[in-house]
């Protein structure tokens, strides 16, 4: 009984940090499932009664919806097209242009006809008259010669929608449609993000409402020093504070890089020396310019935190920042296979100081991952146990079963943020979401963690031999990228 006491006394305590606990996500568009609120859900359905029924106010629901959005959603601008449209253009209207493309669709094939002449026979419609044609992409890729030889009227014609109508005619692509409505939504996600940095004042709660579900590439790096509170909000004060921050870190460089050699910070210039060659991208890393940047960012952070110094999975974290800032100095699409020697000496100067900063930003909230004994480490691989037992019973009841300890995969996953797990550029974009979140790196990343758990649980309950996997996979478990 003292136990289930304490028990009670813990979760009391520690509620908001218990994992699984309900906390507000940007871009939950539906609470969580309530059998209290959604009782009538499980019930029978109703039957539609044949009288007309008195009319209701509006649903809670639709008032729920107005107050929300999804941040996964990429197609919201197309939404809000649609309602444009919708106010200004009446039933008349719209029938009659549906009328009209029917009517121009009917004389292009009747054109067709006649250049083919009275020997072409339409094909026989192997569907019947009570069924629908195919598909455009279907009817474009199984038989692009006989598309614009049929004749076969349409049938239901008005179901399509616009789109296929112009595709039919011969004005566009389907690939091309896709493509171009995907710029269209990148535009406008940009426009977005260039309307809200244009301000005097950057709104950060907006700023981070919308870059939870991804960041366009232009605006990246401003919006990670913004994020992640190495820029002020305010625009006019934020040349002063990139020149006297840069400014502090080269000083930093000229007070204690000199010290690398001496006895008391011998090893750990050696270890980071070492370390560094093993990281990703390698094309990019073992470029002799960027080993010293990387040397002297982890050198300088390690001398100013005794605390932790120099630990190994430190140095992973330095590469998205890195490779975010240089890349709005470089043209090529993959950095990796960028020449940074190209570019000008300032601005790797100005890359090297914002890369330190941000990173320094990064690891003062999780600091403790990385003290003696890494102690946040121990604490999250815990609570990330607890958090799966909670949602997925039947998962960690198997680990458990086969003497799977958590600690052997996930502490990797939570002393390298995943970065050996995952491509760089799922990280850069993962990193997106971790730094609009208060607590991305040191909270939310648990939730990440196990939702790795849950995707590949089918694999996990059907593995058997756990420990021949860590040493095929040299322990990497449950590696995305390789399934």
């Amino acid at each position: 009984m003292a136990s289930d006491g304490a028990r009670k006394q813990f979760w009391k305590r520690s509620n908001s940090k218990v994992p699984g606990s309900i906390q507000h996500v940007y871009g939950a568009q539906h609470p969580p499932f309530d059998p209290l609120m959604h009782g009538t859900l499980l019930k029978a359905a109703p039957k539609v009664p044949t009288t007309p029924v008195k009319a209701k106010r509006v649903s809670t629901f639709q008032e729920f919806e107005s107050n929300t959005s999804d941040a996964w959603d990429a197609g919201e601008d197309d939404d809000e097209l649609l309602a444009m449209a919708t106010q200004s253009l009446n039933s008349a209207v719209v029938m009659e242009t549906a009328h009209r493309v029917l009517r121009n669709h009917s004389q292009r094939q009747e054109r067709h006809q006649r250049q083919d002449g009275p020997a072409a026979e339409p094909p026989p419609s192997p569907s019947g008259d009570l069924r629908l044609v195919k598909s455009v992409s279907e009817s474009h890729t199984a038989c692009p010669a006989e598309s614009t030889s049929s004749t076969v009227p349409l049938q239901r014609s008005q179901s399509l929608p616009h789109s296929a109508t112009v595709a039919l005619g011969g004005t566009s692509e389907p690939s091309t449609l896709s493509s171009s409505a995907l710029s269209e939504r990148e535009a406008s996600r940009l426009d977005k993000f260039k309307q809200l940095l244009a301000g005097p004042n950057t709104d950060l709660e907006e700023l981070r409402k919308l870059s939870w579900s991804g960041i366009p590439k232009p605006v990246r790096p401003i919006t990670w020093k913004l994020l992640s509170g190495y820029l002020p909000a305010n625009v006019d004060r934020r040349p002063a504070t990139l020149q006297r921050k840069q400014k502090e870190y080269f000083a930093f460089i000229e007070h204690y890089y000199d010290f690398r050699n001496d006895e008391v910070h011998q090893d750990t210039y050696r270890q980071i020396h070492i370390d560094i060659p093993r990281m990703t991208p390698e094309a990019l890393i073992l470029q002799p310019k960027v080993t010293e940047i990387f040397e002297r960012i982890l050198f300088i952070w390690a001398i100013r935190h005794p605390a932790s110094g120099y630990v190994q999975g430190i140095n992973d974290l330095v590469t998205p920042f890195f490779v975010v800032f240089i890349c709005e100095h470089i043209e090529e699409d993959d950095v990796g296979t960028a020449d940074v020697s190209r570019v000008p000496a300032e601005v790797l100067r100005n890359v090297e100081a914002d890369t330190y900063w941000c990173m320094s930003r990064l690891l003062d909230g999780i600091q403790d991952n990385y003290t003696f004994a890494q102690p946040g480490i121990q604490m999250k691989v815990k609570m990330l146990e607890e958090l799966v037992s909670r949602i997925d019973e039947q998962v960690h009841r198997h680990l458990d079963q086969h003497e799977v300890k958590y600690l052997q995969f996930a502490f990797r996953w939570m002393n390298n943020l995943l970065m050996r797990e995952v491509p760089l550029r799922c990280t850069i974009r993962l990193w997106d979401t971790y730094q609009s979140e208060p607590e991305g790196f040191s909270h939310f990343h648990l939730y990440v963690c196990a939702a790795f758990l849950v995707r590949w649980r089918k694999e996990i309950l059907e593995e058997r031999d756990f420990q021949l996997r860590f040493l095929a996979t040299k322990w990497k478990p449950f590696d995305p990228v390789a399934r």
